[in-house]
């Protein structure tokens, strides 16, 4: 995941602006410092190497503290203008937690007194909740987190412009809510290794500049972000509620009708993101607000290639098929997006370019995440179903 890296990646991806991540952490903040230049936008570019995708300044931080009696966990993400920022940033949070023992650092002081203080340091900056649904760590988690953006940041509401919807919920979950119609809805890869960058992203039709963008983002501007790329959010790890120790999905109801107790040892359920939705909603699903930027739900062309060629992601062959095709189709956005299936069929086999228009048209089944378990999404399930057969045949 070093800058250089993440370039590679990005254009394989089709991403033209990436965040860098972690700048709170000294040794990775040197590496930023000694790696890329700024463009004078407030966005940066290699110094050596492919200068054509840019980076903005992020990082993500991780409150947990007590209010209103119960203690809360609470992630924010954090966009910083510039070097000199991102310095008087880390050289405040430095005095009040340790920022070189995690790319994610802890700090016992409320959310709200984080926007406070880092708009104390710039307006220019932007504070995102991160991954809002999560049980754990959210804004609206159920284990740890607030009813509505007011309750958790009180006075500095007002300048909490986006949420990041998270893998496990999408903007047409988060429609239901009319708190959130005001709110920018932004999906994000929460990339931990280079291949995963882009399974969730944002397309912008704006200039490369930090102010535009942030800007777009602050005022919810339809002209200027044109849709999110979405996950299928029953594929995210918290969609479902369980309990990944005894092997129980719930659906929010099956959760209500078990009393919240998992059937097998009697312990709590971990409540998902449908359920957390679905309590905190006041409009029915598939409820579309007037001011509601679109979204598109895509699979990662990996996942797409290794169950058209029945084998694992990570394997050798679907490396080899995916160097092959994104050489042939520009970048995986193209391929997944934009390329027509008259031109995919002169250069990607039958059985993934079927897999593709599958995609595209949302013919999937889904097995939902659950308990920090991934969901497993299937395009031809009645391959799997003929595999399944065959194995109870021999084992017969």
């Amino acid at each position: 995941m070093e800058v250089e890296i993440l370039a590679q990646w990005a254009k394989k991806k089709g991403i033209a602006l990436l965040g860098t991540g972690d700048f709170t952490h000294p040794t990775y903040f040197a590496e930023l410092r000694l790696k890329l230049e700024p463009l004078g936008n407030g966005l940066f570019k290699l110094k050596k190497g492919d200068q054509t995708v840019h980076y903005i300044l992020t990082t993500e931080v991780s409150n947990i503290f007590t209010q209103n009696g119960k203690v809360r966990r609470i992630h924010s993400l954090i966009f910083a203008p510039s070097f000199e920022v991102v310095e008087g940033i880390c050289s405040k949070l430095g005095n009040l937690g340790k920022l070189s023992s995690d790319g994610r650092p802890i700090f016992s002081f409320t959310a709200k007194e984080l926007v406070k203080m880092i708009l104390d340091i710039s307006k220019d900056c932007l504070i995102i909740p991160a991954h809002a649904w999560t049980p754990w760590f959210s804004v609206f988690g159920a284990n740890s987190g607030f009813n509505s953006i007011e309750e958790c940041f009180e006075e500095m509401s007002p300048h909490i412009h986006a949420i990041e919807t998270g893998l496990s919920s999408d903007p047409e979950m988060n429609w239901r809510l009319s708190a959130l119609d005001s709110i920018t809805l932004l999906s994000n890869s929460d990339a931990h290794s280079p291949t995963r960058l882009g399974r969730e992203a944002n397309v912008f039709d704006c200039a490369l500049d930090y102010q535009e963008i942030t800007e777009t983002i602050r005022k919810k501007d339809r002209k200027k972000l044109l849709f999110t790329i979405e996950f299928f959010p029953e594929e995210g790890k918290y969609h479902y509620d369980g309990h990944r120790q005894c092997g129980v999905v719930f659906s929010p109801s099956q959760t209500k009708a078990n009393q919240y107790l998992c059937p097998n040892c009697r312990k709590k359920l971990t409540v998902g993101v449908l359920h957390r939705v679905e309590e905190l909603a006041d409009r029915p699903e598939g409820f579309l607000p007037k001011n509601a930027i679109p979204s598109i739900h895509l699979i990662p062309l990996e996942e797409v290639i290794a169950e058209a060629l029945g084998v694992r992601v990570g394997t050798k062959t679907v490396e080899s098929e995916y160097e092959r095709l994104v050489e042939r189709g520009g970048s995986e956005f193209r391929i997944l997006l934009d390329a027509t299936p008259d031109e995919l069929a002169s250069f990607v086999p039958s059985n993934i370019l079927d897999g593709i228009i599958r995609m595209r048209q949302g013919k999937v089944s889904i097995v939902p995440g659950h308990d920090g378990v991934y969901g497993k999404i299937t395009l031809f399930p009645e391959k799997k179903e003929v595999e399944e057969v065959k194995e109870q045949l021999k084992l017969f």
